[in-house]
């Protein structure tokens, strides 16, 4: 599993109403969207990853990990922002942009800690059979679900393959590496076209009509988690509301 899985699994939030945590972490990615970057954005942000490694308990090794590729783009899309383009072909350091930069950044890490506070404390397979009453089709959830579930076969097989190759020295040299990585694309769309044809024989024997019948533990909203939520949401606008005034 992946680790942000394995945190949403094993989380002291696990046992938590999915609606708690989606109230939580959409209201403070809306005052993120929604406030001024300073200090609207920076409070969201600060307080997603409070809670997030605090009554949460995820790992931030786990954080950092995923959301280095997040940062990553955030990172080369504030670049245009810095520089600009001067005929011939001629770049310098744009002065003006500093500042449009810096909120377009600390916005966009604001939101990806919100989201990670969601993904993070709460397994898909908690969300997606509670979106029907939602008025989400059940094809979009089931489809969903298959292709979440492919995600984990399909990384088995990529590492069941790779460490296959390695065993026979595939990745002595670059030349090597190359035919190896041709020969494990091949190998893994096989092996993913196989698993899917099974799975669309295994739904139709046993009599598939549109939709699957999942049993979805019931759980109770916390009317003090939904306070506290509330609270710290108007605590956040309140305080931005005031900070901003006086700059």
């Amino acid at each position: 599993m992946f680790a942000l899985d394995i945190a949403a699994h094993t989380g002291p939030w696990r046992s938590r109403h999915p609606a708690e945590k989606a109230m939580l972490s959409l209201g403070l990615l809306a005052c993120a969207v929604a406030l001024p970057p300073w200090p609207g954005a920076l409070f969201s942000g600060a307080a997603a990853a409070v809670l997030l490694v605090g009554p949460a308990r995820v790992s931030p090794a786990v954080v950092l990990r995923a959301a280095r590729v997040p940062l990553l783009f955030v990172a080369t899309s504030t670049v245009p922002l810095l520089v600009t383009m001067h005929a011939p072909a001629r770049l310098t350091v744009n002065a003006e942009g500093v500042v449009p930069a810096a909120q377009t950044a600390g916005r966009s890490v604001a939101a990806l800690i919100c989201l990670l506070l969601f993904s993070a404390t709460t397994p898909l397979s908690d969300v997606l059979p509670r979106l029907h009453r939602l008025g989400v089709p059940p094809a979009v959830t089931e489809v969903a679900a298959l292709t979440y579930r492919m995600l984990f076969l399909l990384v088995d097989s990529v590492r069941a393959v790779r460490e296959a190759q390695a065993a026979r020295l595939g990745f002595r040299t670059w030349r090597t590496a190359y035919r190896s990585l041709a020969g494990q694309a091949g190998a893994i769309f096989v092996r993913a076209f196989s698993r899917a044809r099974r799975l669309e024989e295994g739904l139709a024997l046993r009599g598939y009509t549109g939709s699957l019948a999942v049993q979805v533990e019931a759980r109770r909203v916390s009317a003090p988690f939904v306070a506290a939520t509330v609270g710290l949401l108007v605590l956040i606008v309140a305080v931005s509301v005031v900070v901003g005034s006086q700059w």
